[in-house]
């Protein structure tokens, strides 16, 4: 009963797995958990009665399978592709440790070259084959919209083709914070953030010369953007949170704008 239990484990993972990295497609590794686990049950003989419910599990595993193999290999061929376009952007970078070097140099034309060969290349059936019609919609469409400023990182030296690393170094000092004030909050960052980063430079110099490569205006801009980007989201948390509260704001606020707008009207000269 044990293993048996162990087996049913096995396959309830398998339809749950999830897909928290890009190349690990939770779908596509269930299904060659199933195979896998249909396989090894191959080997379990149906004539005893203490096998009866792992051939139960057998048949089923099967079933689940043969009803599932075209669709896992429109899935295969899909995660094949999206392979093949990491690697001609050279991604991730640790996996191409020459890649801009003088072994191995890399241009934004050349990038953008190999891409539009793989763009021709990538020709599926989209009627039939909805997995790899969904990534050659959402290929060409980001490749449209956003891949002049994938090849920044080709053409600038040392730009980074992520922000992986220093999220990463946010997510450390955000857990740090945590567990000193004991609070979810972490609002303290944004503004004391830079000190606590400072602990991790190399020097004093170090910090300063990475510091002033941004200017300030420029930060001052960008920091403003960001509020901006963030408002929609801080109001739904509000919202959520309190609704009478923030609805009462916010009708106060376009009471106040409507008031001022009035009285700049009536100072105005009157126009000839």
């Amino acid at each position: 009963m044990k293993i048996e239990s162990q087996t049913r484990v096995a396959i309830r993972d398998g339809v749950n797995l999830k897909s928290r990295k890009p190349f690990c497609w939770g779908g596509l590794k269930g299904y060659e958990q199933f195979v896998a686990i249909g396989q090894a049950l191959q080997s379990v003989s149906t004539d005893e009665p203490e096998t009866e419910y792992l051939g139960y599990l057998r048949t089923r595993v099967e079933r689940v399978v043969k009803s599932n193999r075209v669709l896992a290999q429109d899935l295969r061929e899909a995660h094949t592709q999206l392979r093949r376009i990491a690697e001609c952007l050279r991604y991730p970078p640790s996996s191409f440790p020459t890649a801009g070097t003088s072994e191995d140099p890399l241009s934004s034309e050349q990038i953008k070259r190999e891409m539009e060969e793989l763009l021709q290349e990538f020709q599926p059936d989209l009627k039939r084959r909805p997995a790899q019609a969904a990534l050659h919609g959402a290929w060409h469409r980001l490749w449209q919209d956003c891949g002049s400023e994938w090849l920044l990182c080709y053409a600038i030296p040392g730009l980074p083709p992520d922000n992986l690393a220093l999220e990463s170094l946010f997510g450390r000092l955000r857990n740090h914070q945590r567990r000193v004030s004991g609070r979810k909050s972490t609002r303290e960052l944004r503004d004391f953030g830079q000190c606590q980063v400072f602990f991790l430079a190399e020097s004093e110099q170090d910090l300063l010369e990475r510091i002033r490569l941004v200017p300030l205006e420029e930060y001052k801009e960008r920091r403003r953007r960001l509020d901006e980007a963030e408002a929609p989201r801080r109001f739904l948390y509000r919202l959520h949170h309190n609704p009478l509260v923030t609805m009462r704001r916010l009708v106060d606020r376009h009471t106040a704008r409507r008031a001022e707008l009035s009285s700049d009207t009536s100072r105005s000269p009157p126009q000839e």
